[in-house]
């Protein structure tokens, strides 16, 4: 289970209690879940029952009963808790089950992972200057809201520059809108598109003018175009180019990605062992390596980036979120290689291991198309 689909079973659990009459309360449009704090219960946390207790005129700790009975029975849902004045506190079933669901939706799923329609019901208008990265960024933003389900219109205050299509910004009207529109309005990149274009070409002007929260000035120097590790543009995108390279070498060798296998027929492993590097896959060992970790959680936690970055207006979400994608692929491609060495032959492990590295690749080139970056398969 995501932490999308925990989300949505929350969100179901609270419409069925209203249905049952067991709760008198506004069904919310969404609820929101968070990985537990260091040192809290469960693996991610949830707060809307202190949301609905004034609302159903009922105690918090009531409210938190009343959906803990309908969330604990959900699939995948190991254990529901209440904590504090009203949390709810959800550990997962065991992380090989999770794990495959996350892997299982990236591969259905494809570049439309992170996708939904959380904001069908939003019909929105912006408005920007003619200024090059105010254009690059309400484009953003509106891929982000479109990919969420909303329905997004952008205005210019004047005529288009001709060099914005260069860089795959369109907009729907232009001149003086007849009623306010809320505006979207970063720091200027302190050149035109053209120039930019000249310098940097489309992909590094995209990525130099959404990489910086709004408030701050674009990064636009000639270290866009340098192919190395101190480079993040590159470093995201030869993770993603990598990725598709291992699919690759994995055909030659006559194997394909398969995630581990639900529960895997083995036991529950201790914490401390659940991703010992050097444990065989099986006897309660899952195959990934320790170093995995990080990747699959960022995997898991994509969906919700994607949200955050749409509702906040904010696509430098989704660039850092991909710069934390790479930099844990490298990890864990380092420690846990998905291919087999010299006379090695390919065994569950590296079909499982292909599979992680095959959604993370998924993952990096779905986030860059929504910034309107390409994502080559080869560097």
């Amino acid at each position: 289970m995501t932490p999308a689909d925990l989300s949505r079973t929350v969100l179901h659990a609270v419409r069925r209690a209203v249905d049952e009459d067991a709760l008198r309360a506004p069904v919310p449009a969404r609820v929101r879940v968070e990985r537990t704090r260091p040192g809290g219960s469960g693996d991610y946390a949830c707060a809307v029952a202190l949301q609905l207790a004034g609302p159903a005129a009922l105690p918090a700790l009531e409210v938190a009963r009343i959906l803990r009975e309908r969330v604990a029975a959900e699939p995948g849902v190991g254990r529901v808790e209440i904590t504090g004045p009203g949390f709810l506190s959800f550990t997962l079933d065991a992380p090989a089950e999770s794990d495959r669901a996350v892997l299982d939706a990236v591969r259905q799923q494809g570049l439309a992972y992170g996708h939904g329609d959380a904001l069908r019901d939003e019909i929105l208008r912006f408005h920007h200057a003619r200024e090059v990265r105010a254009a690059v960024t309400a484009h953003a933003v509106r891929r982000l809201l479109i990919a969420q389900g909303a329905r997004v219109r952008t205005t210019c205050a004047e005529a288009p520059d001709p060099d914005w299509a260069r860089l795959g910004v369109t907009v729907d009207a232009h001149g003086t809108p007849p009623v306010p529109l809320p505006a979207i309005r970063p720091v200027p990149a302190g050149a035109t598109a053209g120039e930019l274009l000249e310098r940097l070409g489309p992909d590094a002007t995209r990525w130099g003018l959404l990489r910086a929260a709004a408030h701050d000035r674009p990064g636009l120097g000639p270290e866009l175009l340098v192919q190395g590790e101190a480079n993040p543009l590159f470093r995201v995108r030869y993770a993603h180019a990598r990725a598709r390279a291992l699919t690759r070498g994995a055909a030659l060798l006559g194997f394909t990605a398969e995630p581990a296998p639900y529960g895997g027929g083995h036991a529950e492993p201790a914490a401390t062992t659940a991703y010992d590097d050097a444990a065989p896959y099986g006897e309660g060992h899952p195959p990934y390596g320790r170093a995995a970790r990080p990747l699959l959680d960022l995997i898991a936690d994509h969906p919700g980036v994607l949200l955050a970055g749409a509702r906040h207006r904010a696509p430098d979400r989704v660039a850092r979120q991909l710069e934390a994608v790479a930099h844990a692929f490298f990890d864990f491609h380092d420690s846990c290689p998905p291919l087999p060495a010299g006379d090695e032959k390919p065994s569950a492990a590296h079909r499982a291991r292909l599979a992680l590295a095959e959604a993370a690749g998924t993952v990096l080139a779905g986030g860059l198309s929504l910034l309107g970056i390409r994502a080559p398969e080869h560097l």
